[in-house]
């Protein structure tokens, strides 16, 4: 069985991966190499801090490492608050505190499209590789829903009508930005068999 390392301490981001992963793949957590659950995140982009945190913990434990980083990106807001988003409201990284000041910032805005991107970093010994993954939709009102986690309850994709925290974890699999980014890492170690 190959093992991987996944460079989170976010509980609903080893969730929904770990169901996207084929069987015969043994995904481990920073606790179980001890590595602290914060790796260091000071990129300015997505992809540095997905790159970041995979060679800090590829660097001590010697695994293929995964190593993720998601943006909630809104068009009303320039982007914002993109790479900043597990911090948009504060270091304390409050899901529902960013939540309230995203809907603060867009109240009164009729234009609430957004979307989420994910980039997942791989490292292991054929290197470093990176894949992207990207939902296009809009910022509701107001949250709905308890599945999920971070922005979710507020966050409705193209072409459907239910929250991602309002979807089954099955039917969100199918169509979220870490879905689609984890597509292409599934594509890849597929070739490297």
């Amino acid at each position: 069985m190959e093992r991987i390392l996944l460079c989170t301490g976010n509980a609903g981001k080893v969730a929904e991966l770990k169901a996207l992963l084929p069987a015969g793949i043994e995904l481990l957590s920073l606790a179980d190499v001890g590595l602290p659950a914060d790796l260091p995140e000071t990129g300015d982009t997505l992809e540095a801090n997905a790159l970041q945190k995979a060679r800090f913990a590829h660097a001590r434990c010697g695994l293929p490492c995964i190593a993720d980083d998601t943006g909630l990106e809104v068009d009303a807001l320039n982007g914002a608050p993109g790479v900043y988003s597990a911090r948009y409201a504060g270091e304390e990284r409050d899901p529902q505190a960013n939540m309230a000041k995203l809907l603060a910032a867009l109240h009164g805005v009729s234009d609430r499209k957004a979307r989420f991107r994910t980039v997942l970093a791989l490292i292991d010994a054929g290197g470093e590789k990176t894949f992207e993954g990207v939902v296009e939709g809009c910022i509701t009102t107001e949250p709905r829903g308890t599945r999920g986690f971070g922005y979710d309850p507020i966050f409705v994709a193209e072409g459907n009508t239910l929250t991602f925290a309002e979807m089954e974890k099955a039917a969100k699999n199918t169509i979220s930005h870490r879905a689609r980014a984890m597509s292409g890492l599934l594509r890849h170690l597929a070739g490297d068999r």
